[in-house]
């Protein structure tokens, strides 16, 4: 029996990617969301168009999406088993997402990351603070908890139970980070899966700009500091 699946996507102005990325999903999915995370272009009429629910949060950052996906999720009479992440500058690749639940389903893991391993890497799909900035996390997260990460990516599935119980709170760039080390301290069990990446459509929010690569990586390393010494 195949568990039923709930794509949450965060899309801020993705008006040229965003239904390439809904088109890609497959059709295992129960529905796609997409959040509209106070976009002033076409982002919201072309995921409509693409077969999408969406959903408008007027809050910027990527937390406040994800949580706005997951408010209208709670209040479906019908839960689903998994929820799975995913960005909508078309910079993963959605098709993936069979590799990405598999461990959940067969392995009876609770979550899983998309590892966005170099040899997958397309040339310049990330920036070298985004290299850095992972590495540097999945470092820290090794040294205070064992962990075994080796990426925060944001292509990613968790049982729809446990994402419950971890009382997600960030609302903004620390929601990747927030997630696994909670995930951690929850002792869940979890995988990683080596994905394909590609150059985004489009200029990133975050690590495209100075100011978004400074906020992003003060957030994470509080969120890693915070609960190392919990």
């Amino acid at each position: 029996m195949t568990p039923t699946i709930k794509v949450i996507i965060p899309a801020y102005n993705e008006q040229d990617s965003i239904a390439n990325v809904i088109n890609d999903i497959p059709k295992i999915v129960d529905e796609v969301i997409v959040v509209s995370n106070n976009s002033t272009d076409h982002t919201e009429i072309n995921a409509k168009n693409a077969g999408a629910t969406v959903l408008k949060e007027s809050k910027k950052g990527y937390g406040y999406a994800c949580l706005k996906g997951m408010e209208y999720i709670s209040k479906q009479n019908k839960k689903p088993e998994i929820i799975v992440f995913l960005d909508g500058d078309y910079s993963d690749y959605p098709e993936q997402l069979t590799k990405i639940i598999a461990p959940i389903i067969h392995d009876h893991i609770d979550f899983v990351i998309g590892s966005r391993v170099k040899k997958l890497r397309e040339s310049g799909s990330m920036t070298p603070q985004q290299v850095f900035g992972n590495w540097l996390a999945t470092f820290l997260m090794k040294l205070f908890f064992g962990a075994k990460f080796t990426d925060l990516g944001p292509f990613r599935s968790i049982k729809y139970d446990k994402l419950l119980a971890l009382k997600m709170q960030d609302k903004t760039y620390g929601w990747t980070v927030e997630m696994q080390l909670k995930a951690l301290k929850q002792k869940l069990t979890y995988a990683e899966i080596p994905v394909k990446y590609r150059n985004r459509i489009g200029v990133s929010k975050v690590s495209g700009t100075i100011k978004g690569s400074i906020f992003a990586g003060i957030k994470i390393l509080g969120w890693i500091f915070k609960y190392s010494f919990k």
